[in-house]
C-alpha cells in the first residue's frame, strides 16, 4: 500500500475512474472532501457505488474515511460504507481507548446487517497531542486496528508549529512509527497539501520511509506516481535482501546466529527485514514468484 489517493465522497464521477488508476489504495472521503450540507447525499452516493458497481478484481484495497465519533454522521457513515469489498475504516480523531473499542462495534454490527463476510479493520487517524502521546494504546485497544496514519496538519495548526517544521515532523513521524511498533500494526503518512511542490512530497515521503512507514497519502492523482517510487524497494535493496535471504538458509542449516553480508553484521531482526523487502519486491513483480504455477 505505497500509494493512498483521497477521492472526494461528494464526486461520484470520479469513483469508477480512480480504480483504474495507479493508487495501491483508495480513500473515499466522508469527512473534510465534502461540505457539511452534502454529508447525507455523499454518503448515500459512495453507499450506492460499493454496493452496485464495484468491478471484480480491481485490485486495490479500498478505504473509506468516515465522520468522527463525536459528529451526526458518524453513525450514519458506519451503517452505509460498511459494505462487502471494503477493506479499512479510516477513523478520524479518536482520543482513548473507549472511542475505539465502540468505533469497531459498530463497523462489526454495520458488517452483520450489510453481509459482510469479513468487518473492516480500522485505521486510526494520530491528529492531536493525546492521541499522539497515547497512540499505542489506541492502535492496542481492538484487534481490528491495522495501523495509524498520521495527519501533521490537525495535529500541528491547533499548537502553532509550522506544517514544515522538519523537527517537529521528524519527532512526530518517529513517536507514531514507536507506537505502531509497539502495537504490531503499520505506520502510515498523511496528506501533503502543496499539489505543486512535488519535492516537498518526496522529500517528506522519503523520510517517512526511512523511518518504516508503509506508504503516503495522495491528494491528487499526480503525487501517485511519486509515492509509488519512492515506497517501492530499490533495485540495491532487493539485491542485498536476496544475499540475506540466502545467508539466513546457509546460516540455519549450520546453526550459525549472526554472520555478515556485504560487510554488515546480520542477525534475526535484519532476515526478518529482508524477507518483507523479497515478498514486497515479488508483490509488485519485481521478483519473480516463489511458487511460480
Amino acid at each position: 500500500m505505497r500509494s493512498k489517493l483521497f477521492v472526494p465522497g461528494s464526486r461520484p464521477e470520479l469513483f469508477a475512474k480512480a480504480l483504474q488508476g495507479l493508487a495501491d489504495s483508495l480513500s473515499f472521503d466522508l469527512e473534510d472532501a465534502v461540505a457539511e450540507s452534502r454529508k447525507a447525499q455523499a454518503r448515500a452516493l459512495l453507499r450506492d457505488f460499493l454496493r452496485a458497481q464495484l468491478p471484480p478484481n480491481h485490485g486495490k484495497t479500498l478505504i473509506v474515511r468516515v465522520n468522527a465519533m463525536d459528529t451526526v454522521h458518524f453513525e450514519a457513515d458506519i451503517a452505509a460504507v460498511v459494505q462487502p469489498g471494503v477493506h479499512i475504516v479510516n477513523l478520524p480523531k479518536p482520543e482513548n481507548t473507549d472511542q475505539v473499542r465502540a468505533a469497531a462495534a459498530q463497523v462489526e454490527q454495520a458488517a452483520r446487517a450489510n453481509g459482510c463476510f469479513q468487518p473492516p479493520r480500522l485505521l486510526l487517524n494520530i491528529e492531536s497531542p493525546r492521541a499522539l502521546r497515547i497512540a499505542a494504546e489506541l492502535a492496542g485497544a481492538h484487534a481490528s486496528v491495522v495501523g495509524l496514519q498520521l495527519g501533521l496538519g490537525d495535529l500541528f495548526e491547533p499548537l502553532g508549529i509550522a506544517r514544515r517544521e522538519p523537527a517537529a515532523i521528524q519527532q512526530a513521524m518517529f513517536a507514531v512509527r514507536m507506537a505502531a511498533a509497539e502495537a504490531g500494526v503499520y505506520a502510515y503518512d498523511g496528506a501533503f497539501a502543496n499539489i505543486q511542490d512535488t519535492e516537498g512530497f518526496v522529500a517528506e515521503a522519503q523520510l517517512s520511509k526511512r523511518l518504516g512507514f508503509l506508504g503516503k497519502t495522495c491528494i491528487h492523482p499526480s503525487q501517485v506516481a511519486l509515492a509509488n517510487e519512492v515506497y517501492r524497494p530499490s533495485n540495491e535493496e532487493i539485491a542485498h535482501a536476496l544475499k540475506v535471504v540466502q545467508a539466513a538458509s546457509a546460516a540455519e542449516a549450520d546453526a550459525v546466529g549472526a554472520y555478515v553480508v556485504d560487510g554488515k553484521m546480520v542477525d534475526a531482526p535484519f532476515v526478518r527485514r529482508a524477507h518483507a523487502i523479497v515478498e514486497g519486491a515479488r508483490s509488485l513483480g519485481l521478483l519473480p514468484s516463489a511458487h511460480p504455477h
